[in-house]
């Protein structure tokens, strides 16, 4: 830790520390359970405040990738307890919990070439391979989910051999790449062809749209669009301060 890093980074100091760190747990330089810098070679290395240094961990640690041990140090989090932390949920267990029936209907997987936009989002190159997916989700018989969904094989390489029967897309990918962080988005709009016809639904009835991409270690692991008819799903949520 002798060499400190350039100060030219135009980037918030804190964001500096907070992706050193970020990036070397994503690559695997520090894995689940290794000791990380102290605070005290993390300010000489960076030529910034103690405060700074702990702004960092503070937000490293409420996105669940670190553990704090007060006198111990710092410690890279287990994949378990990352995971823990966030609130995807898969639709069986939601319709399971109502009491009711899932069932999960195949109707695509193949492995395509990413387009530019699409390897963007997995940061792969234009062309490289990626799994994909589209199956149907029934409560009771009736379709009430298209799932229209892409994988990064480096996460999940055996993902076209599951056997969806026994386990749904997101129930696997839970489990082989634990998440550490989801982003997505939430809109309404009308289906495609495709999912019209699997949701048996009419071409003007909007759905209920969920856009979702997930990471593990901050590397992406899915790309996924969950299409819910309007007329019968409804979205909740709660919050408590």
């Amino acid at each position: 830790m002798s060499e400190a890093l350039s100060t030219a980074d135009p980037a918030p100091q804190y964001l500096r520390v907070k992706n050193h760190l970020r990036e070397g747990i994503s690559s695997g330089r520090w894995v689940a359970g290794d000791l990380l810098p102290s605070e005290s070679d993390l300010v000489s290395l960076f030529k910034v405040s103690r405060m700074t240094v702990n702004r960092a961990l503070r937000e490293l640690y409420q996105d669940g990738l670190i553990q704090r041990m007060q006198g111990v140090g710092t410690f890279v989090a287990d994949l378990h307890r990352i995971s823990s932390t966030l609130t995807v949920r898969d639709l069986a267990e939601e319709v399971q919990a109502r009491g009711r029936k899932h069932e999960l209907r195949v109707h695509l997987l193949e492995t395509v070439a990413a387009t530019a936009e699409q390897a963007g989002d997995f940061g792969l190159r234009a062309g490289d391979k990626l799994f994909h997916s589209v199956v149907v989700h029934f409560e009771n018989g009736k379709s009430i989910q298209c799932e229209d969904r892409l994988v990064n094989p480096a996460t999940a390489p055996e993902y076209l051999d599951v056997d969806f029967q026994q386990t749904t897309p997101t129930q696997y990918l839970l489990k082989v790449a634990p998440l550490s962080e989801a982003r997505y988005t939430i809109e309404a709009l009308l289906p495609s062809d495709l999912e019209a016809k699997l949701l048996c639904i009419s071409k003007r009835e909007p759905c209920l749209v969920v856009k979702r991409r997930t990471f593990s270690r901050g590397v992406a692991v899915t790309s996924v669009k969950l299409s819910h008819p309007g007329s019968t799903y409804l979205l909740e949520g709660g919050f408590q301060a």
